[in-house]
């Protein structure tokens, strides 16, 4: 019994790491992970976020294209679970750049997952893993 084990803990050993990995590209709805009560209440109502081709105000000032790469642990997560927070992070760290640059909108977000810049109104691109999750997003800080 002590060696069956032995050889199969050995096989495991011996098996390639890349027969565990996963990154997994997927599309995700933008307005369920926007609508979790988490979401409301971490981003709350100081900046507003217009994705893809989005119609919005003229802007009074634009303050640059700035970009958030984002990776979180998704041991135990399901896909979506992992996708839907590491999400969230994003949209953070872009509020929180239009806060510093003292704009109060978003425009034009676009995922840009493994630099493969991708819009839509609708959906954002996450990649996850068997241990990871990431969002890649690009957006203008504007004032509206």
């Amino acid at each position: 019994m002590k060696h069956t084990l032995a050889t199969m803990i050995l096989a495991l050993c011996l098996l390639p790491a890349t027969t565990f990995a996963r990154d997994d590209i997927g599309n995700y709805t933008i307005a369920d992970a926007m609508n979790t009560d988490h979401a409301k209440n971490k981003l709350g109502d100081s900046v507003r976020f217009y994705f893809g081709d989005q119609t919005y105000g003229d802007p009074q000032q634009t303050m640059g294209e700035f970009s958030t790469s984002k990776k979180t642990n998704a041991f135990n997560k399901t896909d979506l679970e992992a996708c839907q927070w590491v999400f969230l992070s994003a949209m953070i760290a872009l509020k929180d750049r239009a806060i510093k640059e003292g704009g109060n909108a978003v425009v034009e977000i676009k995922s840009n997952y493994k630099h493969n810049l991708t819009s839509s109104n609708d959906t954002f691109q996450c990649g996850a893993g068997a241990l990871m999750a990431g969002v890649a997003l690009t957006g203008k800080v504007v004032k509206l």
